[in-house]
């Protein structure tokens, strides 16, 4: 009773804390995020694994993968430990290295492309400005000398022109492949351009270009600020595992583990660091914005 008196006392701390010096409001663990209209499950992991730059990879078989290495970390856990409980959320643990690898090359493939696209637009108001060209002529053109991770897109995108000589598929093909907010904004502004007409292009295309370097320096301040953050949760997350290490080699630490209350305790100190480590992520996380024309 003591101890659970201590954890909503603490809690409740934490909950005053966060309302006044960052203006959350309610009793969730972080800021209150208004909910969306669910997307369908299909296209939602096609467009995560867009993001990651892995648009040929069929779900089916990312599926195949998670479930092999969830058996692989159940059978290693088991040869540690020698009990079932602890493999299977070993094994649940070795499931989601998949996801995470794959997230942490979405993150960098969007933060890259954050950083590209205002050269980009910058470029393609150059191109349909001062050298007069046609809005696809100057998309495929900038699209060539883009970075590696977004020449693939554009040749795809070109091909269709190519084929159909239709801009909207042509544009529809290079949104699901890029899977990019700034990238949707940029081409339903030349898409608009490109079937209306009229000349204020230029002045959308640098105010587009003005947006997005903006909103790119705000998110380095706050990763810049958040730098010694990261390290020392990635430091902390060390210290558990050492000291389950340790213990399997002193004495009989590894028998012991392989009792009841050993069992017990590896699955409740696992989930009890796998708990923080999502909690302080998603304190840390900086918002992403949503991609409004698909």
């Amino acid at each position: 009773m003591t101890a659970l008196l201590a954890v909503v006392a603490g809690y409740g701390v934490f909950l005053l804390y966060t309302a006044v010096a960052m203006g959350w409001r309610g009793v969730r663990p972080g800021p209150y995020v208004p909910h969306r209209r669910a997307q369908p499950r299909t296209s939602s992991v096609a467009g995560w694994l867009a993001q990651a730059g892995l648009a040929d990879v069929d779900t089916r078989q990312f599926a195949s993968v998670v479930v092999a290495l969830f058996a692989l970390g159940f059978l290693l856990v088991f040869m540690l430990f020698g009990a079932a409980l602890p493999a299977v959320v070993g094994g649940a643990f070795a499931a989601t290295l998949p996801l995470a690898s794959y997230r942490t090359k979405r993150q960098h493939r969007r933060a890259h492309a954050a950083e590209s696209w205002p050269r980009l637009i910058e470029e393609i108001r150059l191109q349909t400005g001062s050298l007069g060209r046609s809005v696809p002529q100057a998309l495929f053109e900038v699209g060539r000398r883009g970075p590696v991770e977004m020449r693939e897109a554009f040749e795809a995108a070109e091909r269709e022109w190519l084929l159909a000589t239709d801009f909207n598929r042509t544009v529809v093909v290079l949104k699901d492949r890029l899977a990019d907010p700034t990238a949707d904004a940029t081409l339903e502004t030349l898409l608009v351009a490109h079937e209306i007409g009229g000349t204020d292009l230029d002045r959308r295309l640098a105010a587009l270009v003005e947006d997005r370097t903006r909103d790119l320096q705000g998110r380095k301040d706050a990763r810049a600020k958040q730098a010694g953050v990261r390290f020392a949760r990635r430091f902390v997350l060390a210290v558990p595992v050492g000291m389950a290490l340790a213990g399997l080699a002193i004495g009989s630490g590894r028998d012991a583990y392989r009792t009841a209350m050993g069992q017990t305790a590896v699955v409740a100190g696992i989930l009890v660091v796998v708990a923080c480590w999502l909690w302080s992520g998603r304190l840390m996380k900086l918002p992403e914005e949503d991609r409004v024309f698909r």
